[in-house]
């Protein structure tokens, strides 16, 4: 499934029935995957970055800790990591795409290994 590059996602956790973000941007190209989240103070309840591919992070000169919540192709969950601060690395070789989160957020929607998340356009 393809999506624009201006286009917010809604990402639902379709195991356990719940919204993980549903302001999600699509760092789909090497410019917004090298950006990131790097220029934001802070991320908002609902909020978040897919980065497409991608199987490792950094959160060198962040401002805040965030979820890291690794995919599959498929977007299985493969790999959930809580609260990740900055100056910090975390890799999942066999992920597909990672979704960074506010922290907290994989916690509070129950995300784990082997759910499966679903994507959308809010609205569609």
């Amino acid at each position: 499934m393809r999506y624009s590059a201006c286009l917010r996602l809604r990402i639902t956790n379709l195991t356990r029935n719940t919204v993980l973000g549903d302001s999600i941007d699509l760092a789909d190209t090497s410019a917004k995957r090298r950006t990131g989240l790097l220029k934001h103070e802070r991320l908002a309840p609902g909020e978040g970055l897919w980065i497409v591919p991608c199987e490792s992070v950094h959160t060198f000169f962040m401002k805040f800790p965030i979820d890291l919540v690794y995919l599959s192709k498929d977007r299985k969950v493969k790999k959930v990591r809580h609260a990740v601060k900055p100056w910090r690395m975390s890799a999942c070789l066999s992920a597909h795409s990672i979704l960074e989160l506010p922290a907290g957020a994989a916690e509070k929607t129950g995300t784990q290994v082997g759910d499966e998340l679903g994507a959308e356009t809010p609205g569609a």
